[in-house]
C-alpha cells in the first residue's frame, strides 16, 4: 500500500489515519503485511481507518481518486448562487459557480480542489495517450533565455504578446508562450546520428501570453496549461508517420473527454510550418469560424479558407472618372443607401499599420478583410488599423474617405475580387468626397493582387466546388508539420548514413488543457449546471441523505459511502445539515452523474432514489440493490 503516517490519537491501540499511496492498484492489504503495529481496521466513519484499495476494477488509483473520498462538510467547494458579473460564457459561469476556479488577476485563475481534480483527469488522459503513441515526457522551465528565441527570430515576432523579464544581471528572458526552441536546443545538443531518430518529446506545463483582451475565463487567459509535443525525424516519410501517430492520439484524447469535435485546416501563425490542422470542438459559443463543405469532408478555419476571385457585375464600358460630394457618407452602408448603389460596385480602402509602415488594402465593398491572410502576406509581426492621425498623414483626408487614387509612397495591395470592377466608387482622400467611375489601370494600379477576403457561407469548396456552411468552434488542439523551420534556424542537424550533415525534420503538437476542460462544459451543461461525462467527473456518485439527524437515514448513507469506496467509486457524501432543495441544487450545479437520495419515507418502503444527472430521470430502487446498481452504472 505504501507509507503510513505516524500514529495519532490517545487510545491504547495506535491508529494510523493517513496512508500515502506510492504506486498503482494492488490487492487489499492487511495491517500485518506492513510489519507495523496493527491499528484499528474499523470502517466506522467516526474513527481513523484504513483505506483499502481494491484490485478491481483495474485503473489508476492516483489518477482517478485524488479526492475520491469526500464528505461535503470537509470539502472546500464554494458554490455561488448568482452569476459573477464578468462571466458571459457558459463554461466560465459554471466553473465559477460550481467552485472550480477563482480569478486572481485579468486572465489568471486559481484552480480550487474540485476543479483541480478534473483538470488532472484531463491531464492524465493526455499523458496516457501521449505515452501510448510513443512520446517521452520531460519537464521544462517556464522561462526561456532570449538568445534561443533570437535564433529563430521569434523574440521580435511575438511582439507585445510575449511576457519579457530580466534577472539581476540584466539578462533577458521570456515566459514561454511555446517551447519549440527549448526542445530543439535539447535535441541538437544530445542527438546527432540518424540512429537516434525518430523521437518525440512532450511536456505538460504552464504557458504565458499577454493577451490584449483576456476573456471567457480559462478559455482565453494570459496564463494557461498546454501539452506541447515535438517530433524529430530524418525524412519526410518519418515526419508523416510521427504526425499520423499524434493525430490518432488526439482523436483518442478528445473522444475520451466526451467531446464532439472536427479536424480542420488551419493557419500556422507564429509557430510556422506548411501543414497545420486544428481540432475544433463544435460550439455556438466558439470564437473560431469553420468553413465546412456541404458536399464533401473538407473543413477549414476561415482564416485559412482560400477565396478565389469573384466575377464582378456587368457595369458596362469605363466612363470618365468624376469627383462627387458625399456629405456624411463615410461607411459602405451610408454610400449604398445615399447613392442607391450596390456594395459590389464600391472599392473600400483600409489603412493598416504593418509594424512601422502604413499600407493600403483594397476590398470589394461587400467583403470583409481576413487580417490573418494580410498579416501572412505582409510578413509583419503586427498588423493593426491605422490611427486617424496616420490616415490623415498618409492620404491627406479623414477616416471614411480614403482611396487609392493619387496615393504615394504607400504599398497598395488589392484583393483578387477587386480586379475587373468597372466604374467603381472609391474615396477621394478628402472630406465628404468620393470618385465615381474609377477604373483599375487607368485611375489606380495596385502593386499586388492577393487573396485577402474572409470566406463566408455560400462560397465554393476548394476541393469539390460545392458550397460551404459556416459554423463556430473552440480550438482545443493544433498539429503542425514544421519541416525544417526551427532546425535550420538553430542548426539542429544529424549525420545520415553517408556521414552527411542534414537538418532535422520536425513536427509540433499542442493541446490546451484548461481550454479542453472548459470545452467539455460548453458541450455538457444545461440550465441547472454541468453534466459531466463519467470519465471526467470529480465524483461518480453523490449520496444525499435528506435528514442527517435521522439514524436510519444516516446509517444507510454511511453504508453506501463505504461500499462505493471499497468498489473504487469516487463518491461525495453530502452530510450537511441543509434543506433537500439546497443540496439538490448544489449537486445539479456541480454535475455529478449519479445521485442517490435517501429519505425516511423511502426507507420505510425499503427504497432509495437514483437520479441520473444528464437526463434528470429518477427511479426507485430497493435499498439492498442500490449500491450494486450504482457500481454497475459507473463501470458501464
Amino acid at each position: 500500500l505504501g507509507e503510513l503516517a505516524p500514529p495519532t490519537g490517545g487510545g491504547a491501540e495506535p491508529h494510523y489515519n493517513k496512508i500515502r499511496i506510492l504506486s498503482g492498484v494492488g490487492g487489499n492489504r492487511s495491517p500485518s503485511d506492513t510489519g507495523l503495529p496493527a491499528p484499528s481496521c474499523s470502517l466506522n466513519p467516526g474513527l481513523p481507518r484504513w483505506l483499502l484499495v481494491p484490485a478491481a476494477p483495474a485503473r489508476s488509483f492516483i489518477t482517478d481518486s485524488l479526492i475520491s473520498i469526500m464528505r461535503f462538510s470537509e470539502a472546500f467547494i464554494p458554490t455561488l448562487k448568482e452569476t459573477p458579473a464578468e462571466a458571459t460564457l457558459a463554461s466560465h459561469i459554471l466553473m465559477m459557480r460550481a467552485g472550480l476556479i477563482r480569478k486572481t488577476a485579468s486572465g489568471m485563475y486559481l484552480w480550487l480542489p474540485l476543479g483541480l481534480s478534473m483538470f488532472k483527469k484531463v491531464e492524465n488522459i493526455i499523458r496516457e495517450e501521449m505515452v501510448r503513441a510513443g512520446a517521452l515526457e520531460i519537464a521544462c522551465s517556464i522561462v526561456i533565455p532570449d538568445e534561443l528565441l533570437r535564433e529563430t527570430g521569434r523574440w521580435d515576432k511575438f511582439g507585445e504578446e510575449m511576457f519579457r523579464v530580466h534577472d539581476r544581471h540584466r539578462r533577458e528572458f521570456a515566459l514561454g508562450p511555446t517551447h519549440e526552441e527549448i526542445f530543439t536546443d535539447l535535441v541538437r545538443n544530445h542527438l546527432t546520428s540518424w540512429r537516434d531518430f525518430p523521437t518525440t518529446l512532450f511536456q505538460i506545463g504552464r504557458k504565458y501570453r499577454d493577451e490584449i483582451r483576456p476573456r471567457f475565463g480559462v478559455m482565453r487567459g494570459r496564463e494557461f496549461t498546454m501539452k506541447d509535443a515535438y517530433s524529430f525525424d530524418t525524412d519526410a516519410e518519418g515526419l508523416q508517420g510521427s504526425y499520423d501517430r499524434m493525430v490518432e492520439a488526439y482523436n483518442r484524447i478528445f473522444s475520451r473527454c466526451g467531446l464532439d469535435f472536427t479536424v480542420v485546416a488551419a493557419d500556422s501563425g507564429a509557430i510556422g510550418g506548411d501543414v497545420s490542422y486544428e481540432f475544433m470542438v463544435k460550439a455556438d459559443s466558439g470564437e473560431a469560424e469553420i468553413a465546412s463543405c456541404t458536399g464533401c469532408s473538407y473543413a477549414a478555419n476561415v482564416e485559412r479558407f482560400p477565396c478565389p476571385a469573384l466575377a464582378p457585375a456587368d457595369q458596362g464600358s469605363p466612363a470618365p472618372i468624376e469627383e462627387i460630394s458625399t456629405p456624411g457618407m463615410s461607411t459602405i452602408e451610408a454610400l449604398s443607401e445615399g447613392l442607391s448603389l450596390a456594395a459590389t460596385g464600391i472599392v473600400k480602402t483600409l489603412l493598416y499599420r504593418a509594424d512601422d509602415k502604413v499600407v493600403a488594402l483594397l476590398m470589394r465593398g461587400d467583403h470583409t478583410l481576413n487580417e490573418t491572410k494580410a498579416l501572412n502576406h505582409l510578413g509583419a509581426i503586427e498588423l493593426v488599423p491605422a490611427t486617424p492621425e496616420e490616415i490623415q498623414k498618409a492620404t491627406g483626408g479623414p477616416v471614411g474617405f480614403s482611396g487609392p487614387v493619387g496615393l504615394k509612397d504607400i504599398r497598395v495591395i488589392a484583393d483578387l475580387s477587386v480586379k475587373g470592377i468597372v466604374n467603381a466608387l472609391l474615396g477621394a482622400n478628402k472630406a465628404e468626397a468620393h470618385f465615381k467611375n474609377a477604373n483599375q489601370g487607368r485611375d489606380y494600379d495596385p502593386t499586388e493582387w492577393v487573396d485577402l477576403r474572409l470566406g463566408g457561407a455560400g462560397d465554393a469548396c476548394p476541393e469539390c466546388g460545392e458550397t460551404v456552411a459556416i459554423t463556430r468552434g473552440i480550438e482545443v488542439g493544433h498539429v503542425f508539420q514544421l519541416g525544417t523551420v526551427y532546425s535550420s534556424a538553430m542548426k539542429a542537424t544529424f549525420l545520415d548514413k553517408e556521414g552527411k550533415s542534414r537538418d532535422l525534420i520536425m513536427g509540433c503538437y499542442g493541446i490546451g488543457v484548461d481550454r479542453t476542460l472548459a470545452s467539455v462544459i460548453e458541450q455538457h451543461h444545461d440550465d441547472r449546471g454541468i453534466t459531466w461525462p463519467m470519465e471526467l467527473t470529480p465524483f461518480h456518485v453523490a449520496i444525499v441523505p435528506l435528514n442527517v439527524k435521522d439514524e436510519a437515514v444516516n446509517d444507510t448513507a454511511e453504508r453506501f459511502y463505504r461500499e462505493l469506496q471499497e468498489a473504487g467509486i469516487d463518491v461525495l457524501l453530502d452530510d450537511r445539515d441543509q434543506r433537500a432543495g439546497f443540496k439538490f441544487k448544489d449537486m445539479e450545479l456541480i454535475g455529478i452523474p449519479l445521485r442517490v437520495t435517501i429519505g425516511p419515507k423511502g426507507l420505510k418502503s425499503g427504497e432509495v432514489e437514483i437520479t441520473e444527472r444528464r437526463t434528470m430521470e429518477t427511479e426507485n430502487v430497493p435499498v439492498a440493490e442500490a449500491a450494486a446498481r450504482l457500481i454497475n452504472r459507473v463501470q458501464q
